[in-house]
């Protein structure tokens, strides 16, 4: 038991970096495209590298169930990838990152009704101090009512409510994809639906602007580094996933919001780094409850 703990717990913490990797690529050197553009490079450019392992782990024949699932899970992953690129392109980040932390507290009703996932009263204490964590790595205590701003801006920005409904898809996608593994083994269903996903988005995006390709050829080796970070992110979720209840491995992804505070303060010259760890030590804290639950 103890080594299944460990493998899903590194499993998820590369899995974390791997994500806060591929989103700080993709506002340095990617801000500038639409957001059906970022959702062909999140998608597409990890698909190619995933090929390879696509071909050499392929799905062992599946019933009809398995399809009627991807058919339900490919929209909400479209629809979800395409609202997160909008929300954190056009509006602040204190205004919409915070909400992408409600996941796994929607994981909790969504693990239980789908998957019968049940979690203990010291694994929810942990999902809600990361949620707690990730509230306070996003709120400005410089602006007034800084602690209850961003349900504020649920009702004023429509940012903040285009990342709270990304968190809602998110909770249902990750729950269904892990049933999904029921008909497939965690190494070839990820790259398998990586590739499918992959190559559905590179569809509106050549036949966009009169059939030009879209994808920014001239960054090739930003582009080759993000693949990278998006094709581990996948490889390490679904081996992950398959461990653990859902609520707690997506809990423990949002920790990638810490490893973006460094890249912040790194890439971007963020301020306030100490009062982010302060907020990133109950992060820590909610992890480790979750993994003694």
């Amino acid at each position: 038991m103890k080594t299944v703990l460990s493998d899903w717990f590194s499993l998820g913490l590369l899995c974390a970096l791997s994500l806060a990797t591929a989103d700080a690529l993709t506002k340095k050197f990617f801000a500038d495209r639409s957001g059906m553009e970022l959702v062909a490079i999140r998608f597409g450019s990890p698909a190619l590298l995933l090929l390879p392992l696509a071909i050499r782990f392929p799905l062992p024949p599946v019933p009809d169930g398995f399809w009627l699932l991807l058919a339900i899970l490919l929209p909400l992953e479209f629809l979800a990838m395409w609202l997160y690129m909008v929300a954190i392109r056009d509006w602040p980040l204190h205004l919409t990152m915070p909400y992408l932390a409600f996941t796994p507290v929607f994981n909790v009703l969504s693990g239980l009704v789908i998957l019968d996932e049940r979690v203990s009263a010291a694994g929810l204490g942990g999902i809600l101090l990361v949620v707690a964590g990730t509230w306070g790595l996003n709120v400005d205590p410089d602006r007034p009512g800084a602690l209850l701003a961003p349900f504020a801006a649920v009702f004023r920005v429509r940012g903040s409510r285009l990342m709270l409904a990304v968190a809602l898809i998110y909770s249902l996608t990750s729950v269904l994809g892990k049933q999904a593994m029921r008909y497939a083994d965690p190494l070839s269903f990820g790259p398998f639906y990586m590739v499918l996903l992959g190559a559905l988005s590179l569809v509106p995006a050549l036949a966009g602007r009169r059939g030009r390709v879209l994808l920014p050829v001239r960054r090739w080796p930003q582009l080759l580094l993000l693949a990278a970070a998006m094709a581990v992110m996948i490889v390490t979720h679904f081996l992950a996933i398959a461990h653990v209840q859902v609520a707690y491995f997506i809990a423990l992804k949002r920790t990638s919001l810490l490893f973006g505070i460094l890249y912040g303060g790194w890439l971007f010259r963020e301020r306030h780094l100490r009062r982010h760890l302060a907020a990133g030590l109950l992060m820590v804290a909610g992890v480790a409850l979750i993994v003694a639950a």
